[in-house]
């Protein structure tokens, strides 16, 4: 499929979320494909084996929507929703990590063929934890399950009956802190029962496509796509941002507007120097748009006028 390559724990290019198992983490990754995409933003999608219509679906667009905000999908390879995913995000242009639960040169189950090779062509990789050769083992599964958890920022369930290799990548997703988001379902499903579980349990509940693209502006700070249109007020975004630094859903719930759209607006600003983003996720007012805040401030405040809204360092006025 490509060249192999393995690395070991303290080695340079092992992957750092992956050691935040502790004494689980594996004392080797055995891969094949770019050894530098288990490195990059990865959001883990995973879901039922034996999935439902509806799951396929729902492991379809949130596939194609990572990938088109420039996030590497990470999957089981697994039938059902682990290939839908990958197989959409690689659709899209975009790649994907497989982690298996056989030898990394080892295609299991055959039907993910294209999803194993297609993902070592486009840029992303096939790892595993078992030495080359090796064939499936159940214990490997559940070994695989917790490196899905640990590799990506955020976990994704599409689908996932409550006693099932799926709940227990939940588990230590959550053990580890990583956001999950999970798809409602219906109460009568039982390929619903797990994920409809975790929303009970607090994880976010992702109701639509625009609901995961907002949660992918939030957590990772990519867009899929920024409109012309944008939020046009200026003045009221900067103006609450002086007052204090604020994330995007904050800014949203005091401007009285979609998040999604202060995402993009904030994403512009943030190209034309007018915001900064802080470590935090939230927003200030950059420096220079603060001095010419202030001096218009103070100008108008001289000519007992209102505070004018602040100009664009960009050339043009907001």
């Amino acid at each position: 499929m490509g060249a192999r390559w393995e690395v070991a724990r303290g080695e340079e290019g092992y992957p750092e979320g992956v050691l935040e198992l502790g004494d689980d983490a594996p004392e080797r990754i055995y891969g094949v494909g770019s050894r530098e995409a288990l490195g990059l933003p990865c959001i883990s999608v995973i879901g039922a084996r034996r999935a439902t219509p509806y799951g396929i679906a729902v492991a379809e667009m949130a596939g194609r929507v990572a990938a088109e905000c420039g996030i590497v999908v990470v999957s089981g390879g697994a039938l059902g929703c682990d290939h839908a995913a990958s197989r959409a995000a690689l659709d899209a242009g975009g790649r994907t990590v497989v982690v298996s639960g056989c030898g990394a040169d080892v295609v299991y189950p055959r039907s993910s063929l294209d999803v194993f090779h297609d993902a070592v062509r486009q840029g992303g990789a096939v790892i595993s934890l078992r030495a080359w050769g090796k064939g499936p083992r159940r214990f490997a599964f559940l070994q695989r399950n917790a490196v899905i958890a640990a590799l990506s920022r955020c976990l994704f369930v599409t689908e996932a009956g409550m006693r099932s290799g799926t709940m227990s990548t939940a588990e230590t997703a959550n053990a580890l802190g990583r956001p999950i988001y999970a798809i409602p379902g219906s109460i009568f499903s039982p390929n619903s029962m797990g994920t409809n579980q975790l929303i009970s349990d607090g994880a976010c509940i992702i109701a639509s496509e625009m609901d995961l693209e907002t949660k992918i502006a939030l957590d990772y700070g990519f867009l899929r796509l920024v409109g012309e249109q944008g939020f046009q007020s200026s003045s009221r975004v900067v103006s609450a941002l002086v007052a204090s630094p604020m994330r995007p859903d904050e800014l949203a719930t005091r401007l009285g507007e979609p998040v999604l759209t202060l995402v993009r607006t904030l994403s512009d600003y943030e190209t034309r120097g007018v915001v900064e983003r802080l470590p935090d996720g939230s927003y200030t007012v950059s420096q220079a748009a603060y001095r010419d805040y202030q001096r218009r401030a103070e100008a108008a405040g001289a000519r007992g006028e209102k505070t004018p809204g602040p100009r664009d360092p960009g050339g043009g006025s907001s």
